[in-house]
C-alpha cells in the first residue's frame, strides 16, 4: 500500500509523552501494537511534516467540487 491509496484499515492512534522524556506515537489495531518514541526534537519535525501535509492537502480540497467559470 502506498501513502496515495485509500484504506479500509481502522487503528487507534495516541500521541504524548514518556517518563523518560520521550514523545511516543502508539499505534493500535487489528493485529497492530506499536509503540514508536521519539526524541522532543524529531518529535517537532513530524509535527512539522504534518502541518505540511495538512496544509497541501487542504489546497487540493479547495478546487474540488466548485466549477469553474
Amino acid at each position: 500500500m502506498g501513502i496515495d491509496k485509500q484504506s479500509e484499515v481502522a487503528a487507534n492512534l495516541q500521541i504524548g509523552p514518556t517518563s523518560l522524556g520521550m514523545v511516543r506515537i502508539y499505534v493500535e489495531g487489528e493485529g497492530v501494537d506499536l509503540p514508536l518514541d521519539f526524541d522532543p526534537e524529531e518529535a517537532e519535525e513530524i509535527a512539522e511534516e504534518l502541518r505540511a501535509a495538512a496544509a497541501a492537502a487542504r489546497a487540493m480540497g479547495d478546487g474540488v467540487g466548485k466549477k469553474r467559470r
